[in-house]
């Protein structure tokens, strides 16, 4: 059986998550991950009550400068990384199994989604999925609504339009926007 760490290396090489060690591992991590989530979005909780869920899900000590508003969702958890100062809103949605990492003073707004895998085109092959990280640098603002696809580098300073879905690296100090996302313009300071 693939062990978690094991599983985090293999998915730094971007090969194909097609054998049953991985399926039954990934299976479980998405067990273990609804069921923090299901209490995490069952009722209140203070922010440090938050926070300590999260720490449990992710498998690290979260910062305490991290504010989520839940309901927050993933199906695996495990391969999420976040910086200081970072505000995730409502309702968002992380398939983690690839990797997200968002770096200080990121801002997320309700609804967004980041999505790691991807799957095989053909129908027979379909089951077979390939991960890739989503990297976030620092200040982002991701607007409410938008997709984050696998492989997506987005650089310090820029800013993702709401409703955006981002399928290619995104420069420092630009925004983008659309389906697909396309450069809109620079942000002067």
């Amino acid at each position: 059986m693939m062990e978690l760490n094991e599983f985090l290396s293999y998915v730094k090489t971007g090969k194909a998550l097609d054998t049953p060690d991985i399926h039954k591992l990934m299976g479980e991590m998405s067990e273990e991950a609804r069921r923090v989530t299901f209490r995490l979005n069952s009722s209140y909780h203070s922010p440090a009550e938050v926070r300590a869920l999260l720490s449990e899900l992710f498998g690290y000590e979260v910062p305490e400068t991290l504010r989520v508003f839940p309901p927050f969702y993933t199906d695996f958890g495990k391969n999420i990384h976040v910086g200081e100062n970072v505000f995730i809103n409502a309702c968002c949605h992380f398939q983690d199994h690839g990797g997200v990492i968002l770096g200080d003073g990121c801002q997320i707004g309700h609804n967004v989604v980041f999505a790691t895998l991807n799957h095989e085109l053909q129908p027979s092959k379909r089951g077979i999925t390939y991960p890739a990280p989503i990297t976030i640098g620092k200040n982002v603002w991701v607007g409410s609504n938008s997709t984050i696809l696998q492989g997506v580098m987005i650089g310090d300073n820029a800013v993702i339009a709401a409703g955006a879905v981002v399928t290619k690296d995104v420069k420092p100090g630009t925004i983008v926007g659309g389906v697909p996302a396309r450069f809109i313009k620079n942000i002067d300071e």
